[in-house]
């Protein structure tokens, strides 16, 4: 069985999936306003689309909960709020330490590869990029991993739909490097106790992280509105 997790995206390939992709790539990067209507003619020589790929695509990001559809006036990207990322922040504890409780139970030796080898990509990531998409992406793929055994199609796909939402508030602003440098460390440590099969200590562990990246979201959303 496949470790790799669900995407909502269409059939590779296709011009409505490439389009989703690089859609829900800048939606979740904040490269639209929170509250911005999307104009359909902007949006199709920007991703180079045809109309009809295009609405596929920005129905399924509504459906997603990346837009929102408005009856006869298009899409709107959502907008932030403190209570939505309370929200979000609360579900990520449950639904995240859960999947890795149970990933720790279920997940094989090949698991344990795949873990390492996302670590280590990860690693040398912290030390040679600059923390932009690459980094982002391989970031991504970790915590992917991380709870890849977990057991559940549907879990994975809400903790999915859950990192793109927390990641709109996280990605609003710069980098801050004292608590960037204490979650990459937290990665390692979350890979040892993973390998160690102490699900106990590494729920913990997610807890904090989780709860030290809320604080990062945080602040960038206050310092949005």
């Amino acid at each position: 069985m496949s470790n790799s997790l669900p995407t909502p995206a269409g059939p590779a390939g296709t011009a409505s999936s490439r389009v989703f992709d690089h859609l829900r790539k800048d939606l979740v990067g904040g490269r639209f306003v929170a509250g911005e209507k999307l104009a359909i003619n902007a949006l199709k020589d920007r991703y180079q689309v045809g109309l009809s790929p295009l609405r596929e695509a920005l129905n399924k990001l509504a459906a997603y909960g990346l837009l929102v559809q408005e009856n006869q006036r298009g899409f709107r990207v959502p907008k932030l709020s403190r209570d939505e990322l309370d929200d979000i922040a609360q579900m990520r504890l449950e639904m995240e330490g859960m999947a890795l409780e149970r990933a720790i139970a279920k997940g094989d030796s090949l698991w344990e590869a795949d873990l390492l080898a996302a670590a280590h990509r990860l690693k040398r990531a912290d030390i040679t990029l600059d923390k932009g998409e690459e980094w982002e992406h391989l970031h991504t793929q970790f915590h992917r991993t991380l709870v890849a055994p977990c057991g559940s199609v549907w879990l994975l796909r809400f903790i999915e739909q859950l990192h793109d939402q927390f990641d709109r508030y996280r990605r609003l602003g710069p980098k801050m490097p004292t608590i960037r440098q204490e979650l990459d460390e937290q990665h390692h440590q979350l890979v040892e106790l993973a390998l160690q099969r102490d699900a106990k200590a590494a729920r913990a562990l997610m807890d904090d992280h989780i709860h030290k990246s809320y604080e990062v979201a945080l602040k960038r959303y206050q310092e949005h509105v």
